[in-house]
């Protein structure tokens, strides 16, 4: 049997979904705080003995849902006729100061059998911390509320996006991903600095590392797949790369086919922007059977290689043919080393134009091309 959904926050008597829940209630209220201190005008009685939740477990956990149960002693337990729920994210010490503060999310419910499942993604965020407590509540005859004390607070993580919210991503960047063009060569910037490491410390072989927090706060790749990043873009009047890159002057450059082949599979990870009009895609590459591999087949969408709206492989006279979308810019992560003896380094004749840098940058929540509901 499904459990009870409780999909309002109390704190947002205009959020979305305006319509009443069945077993729900939503109480022009103010609560308590969790010390028990009231407003004078809170509509809240004097404490009375109610038992008080304990023993609390949090489960079944997504990026914008969970289920919350607790245990309490039979004393009173069937005077109780709502709970009431404070949710709260997480202090983050490194958070900006210039931020509003988040408001705390009190949410009531009818006293329904438990678990309960609590959702709603406009107070709920993927892979957030937050702190949750409960209170049970008696509602009285004039309106007023008999409340027992707060339960001990606990600590939960939201989950990242699933392939569900991964495919939804991916829908809307096919909207926009635009005509295909031909290229032949991937490549990847870097400071002149970073290939001398590579050939003295790492036997010339550039080694992935782990992906940052750019793009979607859900994306289940960020901090922790591994990879290296590279380009495919081409400009529309010479099909090739384009001289100026915002990650450094020096770049190498490898055939396609070295990278992105029939023995290669290819992964849906990120649809995001930065606050502008282009929009950016993070594809996979995963040589078959690798560890990259294992771990994308797990969490990513899957795509055809030869018959995506974003990179394609496939095979004319017997060659190998490439092609890139155009109306968005591609980051393609590698997941397997790669040695710089299978293609060239030279330095570029461009510009480095640091504004396009996409290093931990963050995604633009209020973007309706790129944002599913189920947080950012």
């Amino acid at each position: 049997m499904e459990a009870p959904r409780l999909d309002r926050a109390l704190s947002s008597p205009s959020s979305p979904c305006e319509e009443v829940i069945k077993n729900l209630s939503l109480e022009a209220i103010q609560l308590c705080d969790r010390d028990g201190n009231k407003s004078q005008d809170s509509g809240i009685a004097e404490m009375e003995e109610l038992p008080v939740p304990h023993n609390i477990k949090i489960s079944n956990i997504t990026c914008d849902s969970f289920k919350i149960s607790w245990e309490m002693d039979s004393k009173s337990k069937d005077r109780i006729t709502h709970y009431f729920i404070d949710l709260n994210k997480k202090e983050n010490k490194n958070s900006n100061k210039f931020k509003h503060k988040d408001v705390p999310t009190k949410l009531v419910a009818k006293a329904v059998p438990l678990p309960m499942t609590v959702r709603g993604h406009w107070f709920l965020s993927p892979r957030t911390e937050y702190t949750v407590a409960v209170q049970t509540a008696s509602k009285q005859v004039d309106g007023d509320y008999v409340v027992s004390e707060w339960s001990e607070i606990i600590e939960f993580c939201t989950a990242d996006y699933s392939k569900v919210h991964l495919t939804q991503l991916l829908e809307k960047a096919e909207v926009i991903s635009g005509r295909m063009l031909k290229f032949s060569v991937f490549y990847r910037n870097q400071h002149k600095e970073y290939f001398d490491s590579i050939r003295e410390h790492h036997g010339s072989a550039m080694q992935p590392s782990v992906k940052d927090n750019s793009g979607s706060h859900g994306s289940p790749i960020s901090g922790k797949l591994e990879g290296i990043f590279f380009s495919c873009s081409t400009e529309f009047n010479t099909g090739k790369p384009p001289q100026d890159s915002p990650y450094g002057r020096y770049r190498f450059e490898i055939a396609a086919e070295k990278l992105f082949n029939p023995n290669t599979n290819l992964y849906f990870g990120d649809f995001y922007c930065m606050y502008t009009a282009y929009h950016y895609v993070i594809l996979v590459l995963a040589p078959e059977g690798s560890p990259g591999d294992e771990f994308c087949k797990q969490r990513l969408p899957q795509l055809n290689s030869k018959d995506n709206k974003f990179l394609t492989c496939t095979e004319e006279d017997g060659v190998l043919v490439y092609h890139h979308a155009q109306d968005v810019i591609l980051e393609v992560i590698y997941t397997d080393p790669v040695d710089l003896s299978l293609g060239t380094v030279a330095e570029i004749t461009g510009h480095q134009l640091m504004s396009l840098s996409t290093a931990n940058a963050k995604k633009d929540p209020s973007c309706k091309t790129c944002n599913i509901s189920v947080g950012r």
